[in-house]
């Protein structure tokens, strides 16, 4: 039916536009917003719990992404233990090349990292950036197995890295999204699980597939096919973008309003973008552009800041992989040591998520890096095989407690809108000092011997440890997360936090 009474068009609207913001646009005159608070309703929405225990945040989409990874990984640490050994002694790369290599493996992709945050926060369907990732992952590995000198195994460890760069802050910032604010650690914790459940299984096969082929390395590589694209089928055929599907509602809803508004009332472009910020219909997909580091706020800097200079201390595990087989003498032994920490990983993933829900992710994360720092003090004095098994088992903790919870910290401290972005610095950032991390690791191997390596990381681990410390009152000023629908434009939820 065609509206004619200009009043028919406000109150049908208004029925519309009411229950989905209490205070109105900004300036309207109501008690909720003079008072400066949100309704009481609203309040008590955000406080209610998301469900009725841990399992909430495991939800299909968690479940999907765990499974992929799963995959992923199984692939992926078939070769990591190696990798280096594979540069040095098979390939004949110095020593010092093979840190640059390892070191540009991760910090060259940084800036990658940014942009493809920035882009998962722009795009309506994040499937394209992480089903690419993990393809050109997945698809470069398997070559190795064919080089014979280090620079195009520089080529193919970048395109590994990034696919790496491209998939990982859509797919965290896609995680975030699946579960409640609540459940958030539980969600990230599922998913490091399963990634390193696959990351446990992975030396295994390998050691497998070394007593099957007289210890040919290039064979691990080769077999690495299989359950990478076992993880691109996943991605593929079951991965769903939430986002996607809120867009397409969005979009009707949309279209209906327009509908009804379609009287003798003249509109401006203006007033139709009114009607979809306040009925909720504008999702800032499409937001104006605006600087990459904006918005973001001084809370998130603090910690990016605790966590890059961590990260310049935190080389690459494999020299832990070269200083064990020196303990070990026994190549097979690496992927044995290997597979015991991925065990102590996964299974400590999930529960320290869950504690982190209910406690607050800066002491989880405290325990992390003081578990760090002493593990790679650990490592400056290790002169026995069991010494490694031991250190191994205790970087287990480490992993747990930081990877997936800092993931989810980060997610905390911005608003959805922001979240990829946020999610694209902080991996790029942390990624960008791995190069000077395996520089100075390499150099200070081949000069002063592994200890040298080992200290400096334990040194900044206590810095980074120190800082954490330090700044807690002021990243803890507001332990409540940001829900999947707060904005930075001056909304209720922003200002009940200002």
């Amino acid at each position: 039916m065609r509206l004619t009474d200009p009043r028919h068009l406000t109150e049908r609207l208004g029925r519309r536009l009411t229950p989905r913001r209490e205070d109105g646009p900004p300036g309207a005159a109501g008690p909720s917003h003079a008072a400066g608070r949100s309704h009481p309703a609203r309040a008590d929405a955000r406080a209610r719990p998301h469900g009725t225990g841990w399992r909430s945040g495991v939800t299909p989409t968690v479940v999907v992404l765990g499974v992929i990874s799963f995959f992923t990984d199984l692939s992926s640490e078939m070769i990591v233990p190696f990798r280096l050994i594979f540069l040095v002694q098979v390939l004949g790369t110095p020593l010092g090349i093979a840190g640059l290599i390892e070191g540009l493996a991760e910090g060259a992709t940084g800036i990658l990292k940014v942009v493809a945050g920035r882009r998962a926060d722009r795009v309506s369907d994040r499937r394209g950036l992480i089903i690419g990732g993990y393809s050109l992952s997945n698809l470069s590995k398997p070559l190795l197995a064919l080089v014979t000198a280090w620079p195009p195994a520089l080529g193919l460890i970048l395109i590994d890295r990034a696919g790496k760069a491209v998939r990982v802050s859509p797919r965290d910032a896609l995680i975030s999204e699946s579960a409640p604010p609540d459940r958030r650690g539980v969600a990230f914790g599922f998913h490091r699980g399963a990634d390193t459940l696959g990351a446990a299984l992975g030396p295994l096969l390998a050691v497998v597939i070394l007593a099957a082929t007289a210890n040919r390395l290039r064979d691990v590589f080769a077999w690495t096919l299989i359950p990478g694209v076992l993880a691109i089928v996943c991605a593929v055929v079951f991965l769903r973008d939430p986002r996607s599907a809120r867009r397409s509602v969005r979009e009707n809803a949309t279209r209906h309003h327009e509908n009804i508004a379609d009287t003798e009332i003249p509109r401006t472009g203006s007033d139709t973008a009114d009607v979809a910020q306040y009925a909720g219909l504008d999702d800032g997909v499409h937001a104006p552009r605006e600087r990459p580091w904006s918005g973001l706020g001084s809370r998130f800097w603090l910690f990016a800041a605790i966590a890059t200079c961590f990260a310049l201390g935190n080389s690459s595990d494999a020299f832990l992989f070269l200083r064990t087989e020196g303990l070990e003498a026994s190549l097979a032994a690496v992927p044995l040591v290997y597979f015991a920490f991925n065990v102590v990983y996964a299974l400590l993933a999930t529960p320290f998520g869950a504690i982190s829900d209910r406690i607050g992710r800066l002491p989880v994360l405290a325990v992390g890096y003081a578990a760090f720092t002493l593990v790679y003090l650990g490592w400056t004095r290790a002169h026995a095989p069991w010494h490694a098994w031991v250190l191994f088992l205790a970087y287990g903790v480490y992993y747990a407690a930081t990877e997936g919870i800092a993931r989810a910290f980060v997610a905390d401290l911005v608003p959805g809108e922001r979240r990829g972005t946020a999610l694209g610095w902080y991996n790029g950032l942390t990624s960008a000092a791995a190069l000077p991390a395996n520089l100075a690791g390499a150099w200070l191997w081949s000069q002063l011997g592994p200890g040298a390596t080992f200290g400096l990381g334990a040194w900044l681990g206590a810095v980074a440890l120190g800082l954490l410390i330090a700044w807690w009152p002021w990243l803890k000023s507001n332990p409540r997360p940001w829900p999947d629908d707060a904005r930075t434009d001056g909304g209720p939820f922003y200002r009940d936090l200002n």
